[in-house]
């Protein structure tokens, strides 16, 4: 039977440091010697070995040996040069010295090369003599079924439990995510219900490594990808507020309730910029705002989404989801609760010059909106019950779209790693990875993580590990199997050569389109003035009639005549 130990241990105990104090020696084992043992063994016979005593150099030996110098009258043996030879030996020593300077420049040459090389492993600013150059040539993938893996479960520590709203994964170290609570449903708050939101240590989950404590629950939640100390909320009464984790739980400034959003703030993204404090936001309330955390008592600017471009508030749609790409600092993009997709651009001279042009997405809101990290004029929108992918250059149309589900879509993002690959939430608990390289009808990979519905979704930068957050706030984190998060071999000319093949199929019916419209139209305007000219031309019927009408009062107005005729001549 094999044999087992069973070690016990309170959980919080783990993963403590040992403990080590000093005490005097004390003997575990006294064996005391057998001299009858020594019968049993045979002493061993001498032996002589030789020993090299020359230093190491890298991977040669170098043998020291003294030289055997032999001159006229004298013989001696001594190291280094060779001295007291006649002439007739100097082209020989001259040989001799020629080749030991060779060695010695040889020797000094790699010890400066070594130097150098040292210095740039040291302060390897300059290139990375370590990476790994045209892997996308030269990498397999693996010839596996695609898979995840649940490696953690992180679920809300408060007894009323909220919506994992938004996931913010550390921009260094990826060890830590930043979670947001809060309950979406209206008037659904209760008195007990927490406002609190949490960072988490993924090597300790058993309590919250810093509680942020705002004054209204947080619907979005973004680290500083400049200073990963700093976060940026965006709360349910509309006000934005960051925090310095050096300095607490408590947020450092609140934006004033007369300059904030109206309605809860479902985007906050940083800015790239010099000083690494800029910022915007968009909420329902119909308004992109921008920010400086180190001034958040008013926005800096201030942006209406009226698609009429009148600038009208009471016009205006209530945005959903923001999107903002780093390489395009110019533009971004919103989400609408209209399913209509706004593309705006900042430096615009004037606020209806900001809103460049609008996509008809979806029946339902646009719950999230993404751009693809490689190709940056096609983007994902995932609304109703469909996720569908769309480019830039196409107004009327998405160029490629998924199936339709059952239970509505709630999130969406692309890969960090494969441009073809992406992931979507369902409101019944479901993860979907697709492959659209592989299949377009159906998911590569769907998984069922939870019973209640997903509302949140997170990808780390590496493309192998996923956050997904419950309604219950319940967030789960999986691993992805190899063959979803490596690059496959020329997987980015076909993912581009893809995109562009839709967008040229998109374009021709969108042309073809257009003269179907224009001859309908054409045809319509036709059909109009053919029926208005019938009504003004009388025809043959309408004529016959009328000088029939035309005849009959001819003859009556001649009768009334001749009565009155005979009435006078009639005596009285």
């Amino acid at each position: 039977m094999e044999i087992a130990y069973v070690y016990t241990r309170q959980r919080s105990q783990f993963g403590r440091p040992c403990c080590f104090s000093d005490r005097p020696a004390e003997v575990c084992v006294d064996i005391p010697p057998d001299p009858t043992l020594a019968d049993g063994f045979v002493l061993r016979s001498s032996a002589d070995a030789s020993v090299q005593h020359s230093s190491e150099m890298s991977v040669h030996e170098v043998n020291t040996e003294p030289v055997l110098v032999e001159s006229r009258g004298m013989n001696h043996v001594e190291g280094g040069w060779p001295k007291d030879i006649d002439a007739q030996d100097v082209e020989q020593t001259t040989r001799f010295r020629k080749k030991v300077q060779k060695d010695e420049d040889y020797i000094n040459s790699v010890t400066r090369l070594g130097t150098l090389m040292e210095h740039y492993v040291k302060q390897n600013n300059i290139i990375n003599i370590y990476e790994e150059y045209f892997v996308e040539e030269t990498s397999e993938v693996e010839d596996e079924p695609p898979s995840a893996k649940t490696i953690s479960v992180i679920r809300d520590p408060n007894v009323t439990k909220r919506t994992a709203t938004r996931l913010s994964w550390h921009p260094d170290t990826c060890r830590k995510l930043a979670v947001a609570y809060s309950s979406l449903e209206f008037q659904q708050d209760t008195k007990d219900m927490s406002l609190d939101s949490y960072i988490w240590d993924l090597e300790n989950l058993n309590k919250p490594e810093l509680v942020l404590k705002p004054f209204s629950p947080l619907v979005s939640l973004e680290y500083n990808p400049k200073d990963s100390h700093i976060l940026l909320g965006g709360c349910y009464n509309g006000q934005m507020a960051y925090w310095d984790t050096r300095k607490g739980g408590l947020p450092v400034d609140v934006s004033t309730v007369e300059f904030s959003h109206r309605d809860p703030v479902y985007g906050a993204i940083w800015l790239p910029s010099k000083t690494g404090t800029e910022c915007f936001s968009a909420s329902t309330d119909g308004q992109v705002l921008w920010w400086d955390v180190r001034k958040l008592s008013e926005p800096t600017e201030t942006l209406v989404l009226d698609i009429t471009r009148r600038g009208l508030l009471e016009k205006a749609l209530g945005a959903v989801t923001l999107e903002f790409e780093p390489t395009m600092p110019t533009k971004f993009m919103v989400g609408t609760e209209q399913g209509i997709i706004i593309s705006c651009n900042r430096k615009a001279k004037t606020p209806p010059e900001k809103i460049s042009s609008t996509f008809s997405g979806h029946y339902g809101p646009v719950y999230a909106l993404a751009r693809n990290p490689f190709y940056t004029k096609v983007f994902l929108t995932v609304g109703d019950r469909a996720a569908r992918i769309w480019s830039e250059e196409i107004k009327e149309s998405f160029i490629m779209c998924t199936k339709y589900h059952l239970s509505y879509l709630t999130d969406a993002c692309w890969s960090t790693v494969r441009p073809s690959v992406f992931f979507t939430t369902r409101s019944d608990g479901t993860l979907d990875v697709w492959d659209f390289l592989c299949k377009q009808k159906d998911p590569s990979l769907s998984l069922k993580v939870c019973d209640e519905p997903l509302c949140s979704l997170r990808l780390q930068d590496s493309g192998c590990v996923v956050g997904c957050g419950s309604k219950l706030g319940t967030v789960t984190l999986l691993r992805i199997s190899s063959g979803l998060c490596t690059l496959q071999r020329n997987e980015k000319a076909l993912a581009t050569a893809m995109f562009e093949r839709e967008t040229e199929r998109e374009k021709v019916l969108e042309v073809r389109h257009r003269e179907m419209q224009l001859q309908e139209r054409a045809r319509a305007e036709r059909q109009a003035a053919e029926a208005q000219k019938q009504q003004l031309a009388p025809t043959v019927q309408d004529l016959m009639d009328q000088a029939r009408r035309d005849y009959l009062q001819i003859i009556e107005a001649e009768l009334r005549k001749r009565a009155q005729a005979e009435a006078q001549r009639q005596p009285g």
